[in-house]
């Protein structure tokens, strides 16, 4: 029977903690067996804390109405939270090996991690993941895919919602750096590659000095085919941009539909060299008062790559930055210097700028944009490429406080801003159409909540799209001195969920959670109902790649078999609770063996684990999965296969005998 803390009880927590002490409920009788008013009262809590708590416990098998993925920073994974448990419910594993995944380590896995090596064949086993975004349709989250970049490499990786499984891992060609990553257009025709730091094309050798000329930027606009589930490389093409470091885009959605949203952080062209006394980066990139807004037509781009005005290179088409500036693609507006967010709003009718050095966000109108650029008569910056005059684009300016970062929105006509400087999230009033939401002026700073600390992004259920939620916000504070015991030297990060819906005018942080792999950069929010993930596999003997009955699947364990054609051995092997068939497997030192496992299952969670232990081997076979791992026996000896997951009673005696003879 659940026990349920009684109505009167829970007002007197709410108004004072304790100050009316309830009595201890008699057993059986459904009410809480414990005097819960005593209990924060002698913790120490408060109204508020207790607010907090009951806001965002989740009783055993509560689901959460919402889902959050997170980068994993220099991790190179994804965390999956739930919302507002703020419980961490998974990690989806992309650009780094992961053992309780079997991810990287033998099968499949490991070619889709191999598919974004470099091209002379170099391995990168990590990756540092910044700005996941979810597939839509019609502006909206679909549920169906999750992209997300590697800084570190310039690579993009799909990951299928139906089982939050990797499938795809992409290497950019001519780029090798992508903070500006993975951003969708309105119905996920492209994902959005947005470049950072200039080289040359194809980073091949060039010296400093001749930074101006060879060294430059690259958009990429990946065509994703939402039927195959993976991005189309020969459709797909890049924009070639001026050696202005770009930063974060955004995608126009509505009446900006078609367009595209970059900060650039670089107008300088600075280059460093502190070590000749030349200006350090920090200071040679913020001399000018202004950088530029990027304003991109990705749909005209699309058209004149159609039309052959692209060239090929390193197999990809490029659009020159000559084309880009003179047919139309490319323009720049003025904005506040070291921008870190371009966001735009859920209307798609202003996009939202946020100067690291300026204490304002800058509101620009698209509506203004496209007259600007309708009239004519635009100067151009030294590449050539047309720059509207701030005046001319800029709708309003909002001064929040020092270090305006990111910006969302929610479903009343507000948005929020970090304040990297301020420890603080901002939260403001929008104008035009959504004046009438609010009470307040429009543009206009309407409160400021302290986080902790030193916010960089934030998300919003829902935040992204053209229908916000409301209600909850997480704030993800790099620092969290003091928040957390102390674990050393080495902190964990602080998402911080904040209630923006549910408290009338006022923001109030809920929750505090620590996060210590990796240093997430950018999450999003989705309602949980949307996500439609599998329990088990379609089929017995599933391959999640193919997403189909793989042809080498045993489906029964009486065709389970070992087979030797000349050096070449191959096994088939099922798994089910509790034992491998087949048990015993002999073989000869310099063997290539081909090994297809089996998981039998159809129960929900019985999940099965191979590991062959000394030759790096380790798989995760869901219910109803197939899989395949491939490799030369070189060590000779006795070694032993056995299941990781304790799957039953008798999980100690799954295993089996692999005897490689000398």
């Amino acid at each position: 029977m659940k026990r349920r803390l009684s109505l009167a009880l829970v007002a007197t927590l709410l108004a004072g903690c304790g100050q009316q002490a309830a009595p201890t409920a008699a057993p059986g009788t459904g009410a809480l067996p414990v005097d819960a008013a005593a209990v924060a009262a002698e913790r120490g809590l408060t109204a508020d804390d207790v607010y907090a708590a009951v806001s965002t416990y989740q009783p055993s098998g509560r689901m959460d109405d919402y889902i959050l993925f997170s980068s994993g920073g220099q991790a190179g994974q994804v965390f999956v939270i739930g919302v507002p448990s703020m419980r961490i419910l998974r990690t989806i594993a992309v650009f780094a090996p992961e053992p309780w995944q079997g991810y990287g380590f033998g099968d499949e896995t490991t070619e889709v991690l191999r598919g974004g090596d470099m091209p002379d064949g170099t391995e990168l086993n990590w990756g540092d993941t910044h700005h996941p975004n979810l597939s839509e349709t019609n502006g909206e989250y679909d549920g169906e895919f999750l992209f997300i970049n590697d800084k570190a490499n310039a690579r993009l990786a799909v990951i299928d919602l139906r089982d939050f499984e990797t499938k795809q891992i992409i290497k950019n060609p001519n780029s090798l750096s992508d903070h500006g990553g993975s951003f969708v257009t309105p119905n996920t025709e492209y994902v959005v590659e947005g470049p950072q730091y200039a080289t040359p094309i194809g980073w091949e050798y060039a010296p400093v000095e001749e930074y101006n000329d060879k060294y430059r930027d690259l958009i990429t606009f990946w065509k994703f085919d939402r039927v195959a589930g993976r991005v189309d490389e020969g459709q797909s093409f890049q924009i070639e941009l001026p050696p202005y470091w770009q930063d974060l885009c955004d995608a126009g959605k509505a009446v900006s539909d078609g367009w595209m949203f970059c900060n650039s952080i670089n107008t300088e062209l600075a280059t460093g060299g502190v070590e000749d006394g030349n200006p350090p980066f920090e200071a040679g990139t913020t001399q000018n008062d202004t950088d530029y807004l990027h304003v991109i037509n990705w749909k005209k781009a699309a058209e004149l790559v159609a039309a052959g005005k692209a060239e090929d290179i390193n197999g990809i088409q490029v659009l020159p930055l000559d084309v880009a500036a003179s047919e139309g693609v490319l323009y720049f507006v003025p904005e506040p210097k070291s921008p870190h967010g371009s966001d735009v709003t859920p209307n798609g009718a202003y996009i939202v700028v946020g100067g690291k050095l300026d204490p304002h966000v800058t509101i620009y109108s698209f509506e203004k944009i496209q007259t600007a650029i309708a009239s004519g008569g635009l100067e151009t910056d030294p590449y050539g490429v047309p720059v509207i005059p701030l005046d001319a684009a800029k709708e309003a300016q909002v001064e929040l406080g020092l270090g305006p970062l990111h910006t969302v929105y929610d479903d009343q006509g507000y948005a929020y801003t970090t304040l990297f400087l301020d420890s603080a999230v901002a939260r403001w009033t929008l104008g035009g159409e959504y004046a009438d939401k609010h009470p307040e002026e429009p543009w206009t700073l309407v409160q400021k909540l302290p986080v902790q600390y030193n916010v960089g992004h934030l998300t919003a259920a829902e935040g992204d799209t053209m229908s916000p939620d409301g209600k909850y916000l997480v704030a993800m504070s790099k620092w969290s001195i003091d928040r957390f015991n102390n674990v050393g030297p080495l902190k964990p990060q602080n998402f911080q969920l904040i209630d923006i819906g549910n408290t009338g005018e006022h923001m109030r942080v809920l929750y505090d959670l620590p996060i210590g792999i990796g240093e997430p950069h950018y999450a999003q929010i989705i309602k949980a109902d949307k996500l439609k993930a599998l329990e088990v596999y379609p089929e017995v003997g599933w391959n999640p790649d193919t997403w189909s009955v793989d042809p080498n699947a045993v489906l029964d364990a009486k065709d389970a078999r070992v087979e030797r054609n000349g050096n070449n051995v191959e096994i088939w092997m099922t798994v089910i609770r509790s034992h491998f068939t087949p048990e015993r497997i002999e073989i000869n030192q310099g063997d290539h063996v081909i090994w297809h496992l089996t998981n039998l299952e159809r129960t929900p969670d019985a999940t099965h684990g191979f590991a062959l232990g000394g030759y790096n081997i380790n798989l995760s076979l869901e219910p109803g999965e197939a899989r395949t791992v491939e490799f030369d026996a070189t060590q000779p000896g006795t070694f032993i296969y056995y299941c990781t997951e304790f799957c039953s009673a008798l999980h100690l005696e799954m295993l089996g005998y692999f005897l490689v003879k000398p």
